[in-house]
């Protein structure tokens, strides 16, 4: 099916629509929390790059990231139509994910980073972060 605007009406409608997180992701991360009785967490905390938990008396924040979109190492699958886009845009999420860890570190909070596949593994999750929480 043919666009009826051009590429670059196309492109400026795009960047006007916003992410909302990924909510499944989120609420399987909930999910684990309660598995495993972990407490204190909040959610849409006003911090830079935004983390989708954070629990402020520990000053832990936790990101879930999408394994497509972070580019993971072990389920990142290139697309094979528009590649230049797709390989400059999971560059730029992987390099403002890591601006984002060092400003928040460099501020006092510990970041922790679960990639979406991990989710499946419970226990591994919930050790991380209780690591991270002490």
């Amino acid at each position: 099916m043919t666009d009826i605007w051009s590429k670059q009406k196309r492109s400026e409608v795009m960047s006007l629509i916003r992410s909302r997180g990924n909510k499944a992701t989120e609420l399987r991360l909930i999910e684990i929390f309660r598995e495993f009785g972990i407490t204190g967490w909040r959610r849409n905390q006003l911090l830079f790059g935004k983390p989708d938990f954070t629990f402020r008396r520990e000053r832990v924040v936790v990101f879930v990231d999408g394994c497509f979109w972070h580019g993971c190492p072990k389920c990142y699958k290139r697309p094979g139509s528009n590649r230049e886009f797709w390989d400059a845009k999971v560059a730029a999420n992987r390099k403002r994910d890591r601006r984002v860890g060092r400003e928040l570190r460099v501020a006092g909070w510990r970041v922790v980073r679960v990639w979406q596949h991990q989710l499946k593994k419970s226990a591994l999750v919930a050790r991380k972060i209780s690591r991270a929480l002490g």
